[in-house]
């Protein structure tokens, strides 16, 4: 079974349209408007907007919102690559790449501000 990821969206259709035409997902459900199942590979990545019932829902009178710094990461085979294609369509990103002790890594922040860490390992 794979691993499944939500995330809080403020737009959904913005979010969809960053995640399938960005980083290659794959959209599986779009059962409403404020609500999407995306793929890539293993991952299943659930998108809802806050307030609309569901993983969106106020929780003890809190409303989920977008953000924070938790993530998951998708590994690039060129992250320099991915960078350039991605600032060229205008995407943010919270720095410039990092490079560590076995390989580089960058967060990009999809269209509501939830970041995605791209991955690149040293070939060895």
């Amino acid at each position: 079974m794979p691993a499944s990821v939500r995330y809080i969206v403020t737009d959904v259709d913005a979010a969809v349209a960053f995640y399938t035409e960005m980083l290659g997902f794959k959209v599986e459900m779009r059962p409403a408007p404020a609500f999407a199942i995306l793929s890539l590979g293993d991952l299943r990545l659930m998108l809802s907007k806050p307030g609309e019932g569901g993983g969106g829902q106020a929780v003890s009178g809190q409303v989920p919102a977008p953000g924070g710094w938790n993530r998951f990461q998708i590994q690039v085979t060129d992250i320099e690559d991915t960078v350039e294609r991605l600032k060229a369509a205008g995407a943010h990103f919270r720095s410039e790449i990092i490079v560590g002790v076995g390989a580089k890594q960058i967060l990009v922040d999809d269209p509501s501000g939830n970041p995605v860490e791209l991955f690149e390992q040293f070939q060895r």
